[in-house]
């Protein structure tokens, strides 16, 4: 049987290409040929941590963000064809579970994951094929399509802010999650963006795609700043996009009253967070948690940058092949310079 690499994440740290049996498929697969698979924030936390909820247990296929072409194709699948050019994925809908019911089909209770697009081939099931599949626009790279899946969290996120023409948005991190909400902010009408983060080329970055102020933390206190430019207010929406406790509250005090404040990156596992139960109250602060996306969202943000809407080019700082994954993890790790890289099996 012919044989095809991927890249297995055996614990904490421990990433390791092996040669496996290129999968078979049924009746409503599809078998793609990757052609990239992005580097997230989320991988990064795999790799260090493990993933919380148990989604992901070792040894594990690694990698979400991917693009490629289709080279087998199940005898009930209709819409794709051989030599397609896709983009897929990590999860589809049950629709069938109370939460799908609801139309929460982020928070799907039984979902379909797909995990291993670090590899040169992937298996796609049924459920995705139906569900979060897309042929890729013709004026698209594959590195460009497999950026469809962080912008489609992105925008689940940015629509449950409720924001409006002519806010304010602060956005805590300028990595690749928050330049995509700066981008979607700036979409959405934002009137003043603030990005904070604590490295001077990822603030170069934002402010080259339409952040009015940039602010180094390691130069100026945020929350003064953010005071200054709203004379004295606060922003109507706060963005948190590092995952760190000090930032979540943080993202508390940038905050005007009747302001929204999304907590969009992750915590470590067993992670709480104190709040002033005076400002929640008499301020009227929404908080707001965010996870996933739906299908339907994975959809407008494969039109999003399609359309030029939301510029992913300037997030991609490196590329890989599939045999030097761990030295892209490493630095990953160990640089903040870095955003996303492309790991090309």
């Amino acid at each position: 049987m012919a044989k095809f690499k991927v890249a297995m994440l055996y614990g904490v740290g421990d990433i390791r290409v092996e040669e496996r049996d290129i999968p078979s498929i049924d009746c409503g697969e599809v078998l793609v040929r990757v052609r990239a698979a992005t580097t997230c924030g989320t991988d990064v936390k795999i790799f260090q941590r493990g993933y919380v909820g148990g989604v992901i247990s070792f040894p594990s296929p690694f990698g979400h963000e991917w693009a490629g072409d289709i080279v087998e194709v199940g005898g009930k699948v209709e819409k794709f064809s051989k030599g397609m050019r896709v983009r897929g994925g990590n999860s589809a809908p049950c629709l069938q579970c109370e939460m799908c019911r609801e139309g929460r089909y982020n928070l799907c209770e039984d979902r379909v994951w797909l995990w291993g697009a670090y590899a040169e081939y992937i298996k796609v099931p049924e459920q995705i094929v139906k569900l979060n599949l897309h042929e890729i626009p013709s004026n698209l790279s594959y590195e460009e399509a497999a950026l469809t899946e962080p912008l489609a969290c992105v925008l689940h996120g940015a629509l449950k802010t409720n924001m409006k023409p002519g806010e304010t948005v602060a956005i805590i991190g300028s990595g690749p999650i928050g330049i995509l909400h700066l981008q979607l902010a700036k979409h959405m009408g934002a009137s003043k963006t603030i990005v904070i983060d604590a490295v001077d080329e990822r603030l170069k970055v934002a402010s080259s795609l339409g952040a009015d102020v940039a602010v180094n933390i390691n130069y100026e206190d945020p929350v003064e700043c953010v005071r200054r430019e709203t004379r004295g207010y606060g922003v109507h929406v706060v963005i948190e996009c590092v995952g760190k406790v000090e930032t979540w509250m943080q993202a508390l005090r940038l905050a005007r009253k009747g302001g929204r404040v999304l907590m969009f990156g992750g915590c470590p596992p067993n992670t709480e967070i104190r709040v002033s139960t005076e400002l929640l109250h008499y301020g009227e602060l929404s908080i707001i948690g965010s996870f996933h996306a739906t299908p339907q969202e994975f959809h407008q943000a494969l039109n999003l940058i399609a359309s030029n809407v939301v510029n992913v080019k300037p997030l991609i700082t490196g590329s890989y092949p599939l045999e030097k994954i761990g030295e892209a993890f490493q630095i990953l790790t160990t640089s903040k310079k870095a955003l996303k890289l492309v790991i090309k099996p």
